[in-house]
């Protein structure tokens, strides 16, 4: 329940945030000894920092208005918007050679916005506590049903009472509003009546799907009292996993899977992500790192550099995937998984699986779009033919772009699947990931998969 209390809030914040992140900009510039006045060069640099930080906040969502746990999320969110901030930042420096920005300046500008963010925080945190309790700022609710969706609902509210003043539910006992010829009961009259006098805004009435048609009637009885009623459908055990409800035109469609990727700002802001990722990997990474790969793998054994095996990709698409030779050269190579001592697996490629450096070549799939950086891992076409028919799911995974890595790969979940207990678990996690996707989560699995290639992942053969 958004109010407009809360829209304030979070209008003003940015606009705070703006002013402190120029202000620190300035003072950094003046402390540093660079002189009085911003000279041109000084000035794009400041433009520049603003975006970044309107880029960081939103892949933060640090301004939309999340109202349960309000106050921790933007703790958590400022924070992560000013360490990626920072690191754009400090990009932007390093690949454009902007070398006249020294690294006191740098200090002193992230410094002073440190501060500042904790101090309007804080400050927050106080002008909230003194408007409530001066100003009568929550909107009354009521509920109409007293059934199990009603008191989720109460509980819903009474978490959000800084918000919205919950009055109770109007009915204790009877739960009938319309008679059998569609009229509403006197009882339910008088209670939505003694709502209105009692100044309650709103009133939502809970109901099964069978009982839908009552709405009509209850809807014109409270807007006869200057009463907005909101219908909350009781679906308990009708529907056995969670939903969500969306408009096609006209027509309410209900979404039994949860996925956050089907939305296209999100699967913008990972495109982009993966095309950025992806540039920098190969530009400052595989250019100087595939000769000398390429060299070894010749050295060893004959056959090609790369291996190209199509895999299953997103909606159960066949696409062509890349990566380093690892094996010699054979007739099992797109029949057989590789396994614990496998004698078809060179020295060099023991050693570029351990470290997953075989999967570098999987950016130029990236960028060619067949991929993402993270995802569940594409499995061969057989590999998929083989369990999609006996794990429970198994092609939801296949609803999402195939990543290089993935939220079941920085679990243990990685290599040969010896039997479907394992590859059961690996779709659980892909499921879970495809379900509970978010910017930050790639961002962790990514961090995640860079430590194990440090220290060693014992699935990794």
């Amino acid at each position: 329940m958004k109010t407009r209390f809360l829209y304030l809030i979070y209008f003003i914040l940015g606009a705070i945030d703006l002013v402190i992140i120029n202000l620190a900009f300035y003072f950094s510039f003046l402390l540093a000894g660079e002189g009085q006045g911003l000279p041109g060069n000084y000035e794009s640099h400041l433009v520049v920092s603003n975006l970044l930080w309107f880029l960081s906040a939103g892949l933060n969502r640090l301004y939309a208005g999340r109202e349960t746990g309000r106050l921790v999320f933007i703790y958590r969110a400022t924070l992560r918007s000013y360490l990626l901030h920072m690191v754009f930042f400090v990009f932007y420096i390093v690949f454009f050679k902007q070398v006249d920005i020294s690294r006191h300046f740098l200090v002193l500008f992230y410094v002073f916005i440190a501060l500042g963010f904790l101090i309007s925080r804080f400050g927050e945190v106080m002008t909230e506590s003194v408007i409530r309790r001066y100003f009568n700022i929550r909107k009354p609710v009521a509920i109409l049903g007293r059934n199990n969706m009603g008191l989720r609902l109460a509980t819903y509210f009474e978490k959000m009472e800084d918000r919205v003043a919950f009055e109770g539910f109007l009915n204790e006992g009877n739960s009938l509003y319309v008679d059998e010829n569609g009229k509403v009961l006197p009882s339910a009259t008088e209670q939505i009546r003694v709502a209105a006098s009692q100044g309650v805004k709103e009133v939502y009435v809970s109901l099964t799907p069978d009982r839908i048609s009552e709405i009509g009637h209850l809807l014109k009885e409270a807007e006869n009292q200057c009463v907005r009623l909101k219908f909350v459908p009781d679906f308990t055990g009708s529907l056995v996993a969670p939903f969500t409800l969306s408009y096609m035109g006209d027509f309410p469609v209900i979404s039994l899977r949860k996925e956050p990727l089907e939305e296209i700002q999100n699967r913008f802001k990972k495109r982009v992500f993966d095309i950025v990722f992806s540039l920098l990997v190969i530009v400052f990474i595989f250019s100087w790192l595939f000769p000398i790969i390429a060299i070894l793998i010749k050295l060893e054994s004959r056959g090609p550099v790369l291996f190209k095996q199509y895999r299953s990709g997103r909606d159960n698409k066949p696409f062509l995937c890349y990566k380093f030779r690892s094996m010699r050269t054979g007739p099992e190579g797109d029949t057989k998984q590789a396994s614990k001592g496998d004698s078809r697996i060179t020295a060099v490629g023991s050693f570029l699986r351990k470290t997953s450096l075989d999967e570098l070549p999987q950016f130029f799939n990236v960028l060619l779009g067949n991929m993402s950086v993270v995802g569940p891992r594409p499995h061969p076409l057989w590999l998929t033919e083989q369990y999609s028919s006996i794990i429970n799911q198994y092609m939801v995974r296949h609803f999402l772009k195939a990543g290089i890595t993935g939220w079941a790969q920085v679990n243990g979940f990685r290599g040969e699947t010896k039997d479907s207990v394992l590859m059961e678990r690996r779709v659980e996690h892909d499921i879970w990931y495809l379900e509970n996707w978010s910017a930050m989560l790639d961002v962790k699995i990514i961090f995640m998969t860079i430590i194990n290639m440090l220290k060693g992942d014992e699935n990794a053969y």
